[in-house]
């Protein structure tokens, strides 16, 4: 049963968009892209919200999520979000078919 992850991150004066650029440029959305069980990993601007940035993760099931949670990448994600001061909103849904 397939994961969709949404994860909003919100800054000022542009954080969000420096955020997303500097994981694409760092690598690290490479890294995710290519860990097992990672379906999707992509970044979208909303229209109506400059200072926000949607990600839309999907993982194959709940062991590809919690393996990912685990890795090392994690901490990596963890001090870009506080070098940008995001705020962030998490929705998670289940495939149900």
């Amino acid at each position: 049963m397939a994961l969709t992850i949404n994860i909003y991150y919100t800054g000022t004066n542009g954080s969000a968009r420096k955020f997303a650029q500097e994981m694409q440029s760092s690598g690290l959305v490479d890294k995710i892209r290519s860990e097992k069980g990672n379906l999707r990993y992509e970044y979208f601007l909303p229209t109506d919200d400059p200072e926000t940035v949607l990600l839309i993760d999907v993982w194959q099931d709940e062991q590809a999520l919690d393996f990912h949670h685990k890795s090392p990448m994690m901490k990596e994600i963890a001090a870009l979000r506080d070098k940008y001061h995001l705020k962030m909103k998490v929705y998670k849904y289940s495939q149900l078919n």
